[in-house]
């Protein structure tokens, strides 16, 4: 049975050079933007040992 993968949703608050810089990030690769910032926060996560890389990537 796969596991159901549970998202939580939450306001950011980010100022407008920031997401102007990720959006056209994004866009660059092919990602929209809520994936992008999903995308920096994983490999962030990762790189400081705070989350496992298995547990993401399934």
């Amino acid at each position: 049975m796969a596991k159901e993968i549970k998202n939580k949703s939450f306001v950011l608050r980010i100022d407008t050079d920031t997401m102007n810089a990720i959006e056209k990030w994004a866009a660059d690769e092919f990602r929209s933007t809520n994936g992008q910032i999903l995308y920096i926060l994983d490999q962030a996560l990762k790189k400081n040992g705070r989350i496992s890389r298995k547990k993401l990537s399934q």
